[in-house]
């Protein structure tokens, strides 16, 4: 029977994702790439402004893909991670507040603070997903990351829904216009993601310093756990070859998500049409997710990959030839019904091929890769719109990231990766760096 006291650590948990996916939903996908475009890039062209977000997105994936093994590597043996996360959680709520401030045509302040948004949102989801373990026994974890991510997909769909009503109607909220209420709507993740964090800062309780480490000694062991991981991941060949093809696919992924509204922007479309499609991906993506994960259950997770892998290579495709606001938003609403399911069957599948007595060491190399996400994707869209002149190219481009992952996943053979995972498990001695 579950206590009261794990149930509310649980929901306290759970509402974090409640709060920082605002910033997902609100900025990162949604008004940022329109704001940067029309109002803090006014007057440039549009496949250079292109080119300059997908650098900024690049320069805070590689900024949190550097930081965030070691980091979270000392929080782990030192028991830092709750006062970690709430240290990335205000970078993240104080960079966003303050695009409030950032003046018209000012586009390089409001790229620095989207960068240190970014690196606070990435950086606090680390240890956000590392405290799963604190707040509910093993045989939950499966349920509360699903309630993490339900309660991520409502929360920000709501708060989003209410922005999009602002910029639509500003005068019913007594704002001067659609820009007023732009900048209004960064103040309001802010303080949604502000206060929705402070369940979590009161309810959870992170990991205490068993380990009794401290200081620069906390700082060796996480370098040497990470090196510890790498040098697991090298003497498993299956793992290597699907951690390779996920970081080729998810790549391209994530870029869509981040870059689609401005890809839409830079055909001429309706920046309006633009909002109200991404909405409707994040309502169609709640249902779809639990859907597809079903059907992953009974066609193999594997295969679910690869028909998530076909739907995202179609829509690149089709992209190319878009020329309408219908036609945006069908495909807003294909991607809706794969996004989540590609993300979930690729952690079920990866969960499979590893040593169950490291799954701690092998998921935060899983994550990793997460963080290097939406690195490269970002800068070769924005670089191939801006040497070629057209954006058309720039979605074909990610089309590749597609191509190269589902390749790369075709060498991927289940059973052996079991296989292999249950030597290693074996072994006396898995670790050659083994921390002490």
């Amino acid at each position: 029977m579950q206590s009261k006291t794990e149930l509310r650590s649980i929901m306290a948990w759970a509402f974090y994702d409640w709060a920082n996916s605002a910033f997902a939903t609100t900025v990162m996908a949604g008004f940022f790439p329109l704001f940067f475009k029309e109002y803090w890039g006014t007057g440039t062209d549009v496949t250079l402004t292109t080119f300059k977000l997908g650098a900024a997105n690049s320069i805070a994936g590689i900024a949190i893909a550097f930081c965030a093994p070691f980091l979270g590597a000392m929080a782990d043996i030192g028991g830092y991670r709750k006062p970690f996360l709430l240290a990335f959680a205000l970078l993240g709520i104080v960079s966003t507040g303050s695009l409030y401030v950032v003046t018209k045509g000012d586009w390089q302040s409001a790229a620095f603070l989207y960068v240190l948004g970014v690196i606070g949102f990435s950086g606090g989801n680390v240890f956000y997903d590392s405290l799963l373990v604190n707040v509910a026994p093993e045989e939950k974890w499966d349920t509360v990351s699903a309630l993490g991510y339900a309660m991520g997909y409502l929360g920000g769909g709501l708060l989003f829904s209410l922005n999009v009503l602002m910029t639509l109607y500003p005068s019913l909220f007594g704002l001067s216009g659609a820009s007023h209420a732009v900048r209004i709507s960064f103040l309001s993740v802010a303080l949604w993601w502000a206060l929705f964090s402070l369940p979590l800062m009161f309810f959870v309780r992170g990991k205490l310093n068993a380990s009794g480490v401290t200081g620069k000694k906390v700082m060796r062991e996480g370098v040497l756990q990470v090196l510890n991981t790498f040098s697991q991941v090298r003497r498993l060949r299956i793992v290597f070859l699907f951690l390779l093809a996920y970081w080729l696919y998810i790549d391209g992924v994530d870029t869509i998500i981040r870059m689609a509204v401005d890809y839409g922007i830079s055909l001429g479309l309706e920046s309006r049409s633009l909002i109200l499609a991404l909405l409707l991906t994040q309502f169609v993506g709640f249902p779809a997710a639990i859907l597809f994960g079903r059907l992953g259950a009974r066609m193999g997770a594997r295969k679910g990959i690869f028909i998530a892998l076909g739907v995202y290579l179609s829509v690149t495709l089709w992209g190319y030839f878009l020329d309408s606001e219908a036609e945006f938003f069908v495909l807003a609403g294909i991607i809706g019904l794969v996004q989540g399911g590609v993300q979930s069957l690729s952690r079920s599948l990866y969960a499979r091929i590893i040593p169950p007595r490291l799954s701690a060491e092998f998921f935060g190399f899983y994550n990793l890769l997460g963080k290097f996400a939406a690195v490269l994707g970002p800068m070769v869209m924005g670089f191939v719109s801006w040497k070629t002149g057209n954006p058309r190219f720039s979605i074909l481009a990610i089309a590749g990231f597609f191509i190269l992952g589902a390749s790369v996943l075709l060498m991927v053979d289940e059973e052996e990766g079991r296989r292999t995972a249950l030597a290693l498990e074996n072994e006396r001695d898995p670790s050659p760096l083994a921390l002490g």
